[in-house]
Formats: C-alpha cells, structure tokens, sequence
C-alpha cells in the first residue's frame, strides 16, 4: 500500500462510516445504529481509511454463521456462540482512496485474522459490481436457491461469496 494508513476504528467515526457508506452504496447504505452495533459487538473487525489526514475507507467483518447473510441494515443483536465463518460484512474505499491496494491489504490482514483465530471459511455478499474484486480476492460465487432468497434485500446482481482460509 502506497499511501494512507489503516486504524482501528471508534465510536466517533460512525458518522465518517454512514457518509462513506451513502457515498459508496447509495441505496443499499446502512444506518448508524447497525455500523454501531457491528463496532460495539466485534471492534477487532473494524477499521478505518484515512488518506491525508481524511476517512476514505472502512471495513467491517465478523464471526457468524456460515452461508447465513444477514438481511440489509438489520441489527443482530449478538454475534453467535458457535459462528463458524468469518464474515465481511462490508469493505467500502471512496474513490480517492481507489487504487492503491488498501482494499486488497485490509482483506488480507482481516482474513489472516480470520484463520489465525481458527476459522477456515469467510463469506461476504457482493453489491454493485464489488463481485470482481473478490473474486480476485479469492473469492468464489456460491450458487444457492435458499441464499438466492436471503440476498432479495440486496437487489439485482447480489452475489454470496466465500473464501476458504489456509
């Protein structure tokens, strides 16, 4: 990574999350309260971008349950006893912060993470057009008519997709 730096993220960021997530995802954005939760349930997972001193990025992730997406901007609650998988449940750059392998280096360090803590599967879901750099992260598209259903909050073109972890 050539420029900016990855933190980890706090309380007082959620507004920075909320306008980078309105930014980058328009009408699949999320609120406040969810980004809250996730920072408050599993901090370890939560990071922030910043580029010049500005948030330009975040990503969110988490253990859960696996081949389980959870509805758009839906509060969970809890994270399981017993997750299994590792989920992202949202890597968002905007674009000044495009292009310079920070999405690439904050997936990487997450799932190392991820494996070292004993998982050895992570999953997301795909939005617009996101599918391709997944899949270059070594993620692959499950096909499933039951998660076909769980996606329908997420529109068109949603994809599930899981990674195994060494």
């Amino acid at each position: 990574m050539s420029a900016g730096s990855w933190r980890a993220m706090q309380a007082g960021d959620i507004p920075q999350v909320v306008a980078i997530s309105d930014a980058v995802h328009g009408d699949l954005t999320e609120s406040a309260e969810l980004f809250a939760e996730r920072l408050a349930l599993y901090p370890a997972g939560c990071m922030m971008f910043t580029l010049g001193g500005e948030a330009t990025g975040y990503l969110i992730s988490h253990p859960w349950k696996p081949r389980s997406p959870v509805p758009l901007d839906t509060l969970v609650g809890a994270l399981p006893a017993d997750a299994e998988s590792y989920y992202i449940h949202d890597l968002a750059l905007l674009p000044a912060a495009r292009g310079l392998g920070a999405g690439r280096f904050v997936v990487e360090k997450a799932l190392r993470g991820a494996a070292n803590a004993g998982f050895r599967v992570a999953s997301l879901v795909a939005v617009n057009g996101a599918d391709s750099f997944w899949k270059g992260q070594g993620f692959r598209y499950i096909d499933d008519d039951a998660l076909a259903l769980k996606l329908q909050s997420y529109g068109a073109g949603t994809y599930f997709m899981e990674r195994e972890l060494p």
